[in-house]
């Protein structure tokens, strides 16, 4: 995958065709003059990551921070495309649907390509973007042009394998782990190979550069000057955010003096972002004004609750059934629940969704606290989990989301019935 100097494209302004450019009118992110008009929306699919950033710390479930890797939740494809349905529908301006983390979207690449193909099957005119590490454009960038995203973000911190040795500790490329030096320069020639191959493709490609003092501050001014001549569409600066928890967390913050006056001298060879509000992996609405905790899980569960009682309410519940015929798996070694929407009388088996295993052995069972939280929120939009059995700790982890445990060793449709009947005496006794 190399252009190879052969692009007969005017890179300088990405190649990008009229279709792209009406689109990029449309993007706030890539235009300035959209991002008071036109709302995105983050999907969450993607909690994997393949480089380790000394910047980064991910966070699940935190409502009250801002900043890139930060998410309430994480969503299947089904559940990306089930709410970017209801999204739209209260959203009139919704323009944009971006791929953003917490972790990388290549990292994730079956669940963002899923997500992606499920979105354009309800509204093809939408504009699909995805923000990456790189490390995976070489692999995936055909697939990104075939699928249609039109939009590309790539964070870049450095030219330098020295530097970038001290911005990143480690990239797992292709099932081996490299550090250092080498895990810097590997990651290097990829996003470069990647930028151009893009471009070359008609995708407007946004390069994000982190400024961090003190490491790459000096040399962001060339990195423009790469980027620009590889055929990115426009950068992005931003400021180090030193995050609790990671490497850099007692690194100074930069100004917006400083941001500023690099902006400006970079300006003068290729168009700047201004306006980036660093959103977290689960943004919704306007770049100002984020709505993400109006649309959560939790958000859409009290909604369904409120629903009139003699209209019939529905639940959702995932069930641990190795056949589907009986409630037969214990929930810490369930990978796969059928999820079942019914009111007590009717139920339709709506989808299955894998997950990994809550406990991997008797060695494992005490750690692994990312993956378990993923695991729950795979499930966080249930009402219940019926499983044949289910230990203290996920029956009280579950229930710190409102979803109950109930245990069965019966069929699923009598154990589906029971959990009903349950999940409303429950509903009359908060009443």
């Amino acid at each position: 995958m190399n252009c190879g100097g052969s692009c007969s494209k005017n890179l300088s302004f990405g190649g990008l065709s009229p279709d792209t450019l009406e689109k990029t009118n449309r993007h706030p992110c890539f235009s300035y003059n959209a991002h008071q008009k036109y709302a995105r929306m983050h999907l969450p699919v993607a909690p994997k990551c393949n480089i380790d950033c000394n910047y980064c710390n991910r966070k699940f479930d935190c409502v009250n921070e801002s900043r890139p890797g930060v998410t309430s939740e994480i969503l299947t494809p089904e559940m990306a495309g089930e709410k970017f349905k209801l999204v739209k529908e209260k959203i009139s301006c919704l323009s944009v649907v971006g791929i953003a983390g917490p972790g990388d979207a290549l990292a994730n690449w079956p669940e963002t390509r899923r997500s992606v193909e499920l979105i354009k099957q309800q509204a093809p005119d939408t504009v699909f973007c995805l923000s990456t590490n790189g490390l995976m454009l070489p692999d995936y960038g055909p697939q990104i042009v075939a699928l249609g995203i039109t939009h590309v973000t790539v964070t870049i911190n450095s030219l330098n394998p020295e530097i970038g040795a001290k911005i990143y500790r480690y990239v797992i490329y292709r099932g081996k782990k490299y550090e250092g030096v080498e895990a810097a320069g590997i990651l290097l020639e990829n996003q470069l190979k990647g930028i151009e191959y893009l471009a070359c493709n008609g995708v407007a490609v946004k390069v994000n550069i982190v400024m961090i003092k003190g490491i790459n501050d000096t040399h962001i001014p060339e990195i423009v000057k790469t980027v620009k001549k590889l055929g990115a569409f426009v950068t992005n600066i931003m400021p180090l955010i030193p995050a609790p928890g990671s490497a850099f967390e007692n690194y100074p913050q930069t100004s917006m003096k400083e941001l500023s006056q690099m902006r400006d001298i970079c300006q003068a060879d290729l168009r700047q972002m201004r306006h980036c509000r660093q959103c977290r992996a689960d943004a919704i609405g306007l770049l100002g004004e984020d709505r993400s905790v109006e649309f959560s899980q939790t958000a859409q569960k009290e909604e369904r609750a409120a629903v009139c009682e003699e209209k019939g309410v529905m639940y959702k519940i995932a069930v641990a059934s190795k056949y589907g015929r009986l409630v037969d798996q214990h929930f810490g070694h369930t990978s796969e629940f059928a999820i079942y929407r019914g009111d007590g009388q009717t139920f339709e088996l709506v989808e299955k969704r894998q997950a990994e295993k809550y406990c991997l052995g008797i060695e494992d069972c005490d750690g692994e606290e990312t993956r378990r939280e993923g695991i729950i929120n795979v499930l966080k939009d249930c009402d219940a989990v019926l499983t044949m059995r289910i230990g203290y700790s996920a029956k009280k982890r579950l229930l710190h989301y409102g979803i109950e445990s109930v245990e069965s060793c019966d069929t699923v449709e009598s154990a589906l019935i029971y959990t009903v009947k349950l999940l409303h005496e429950k509903r009359k006794e908060i009443a």
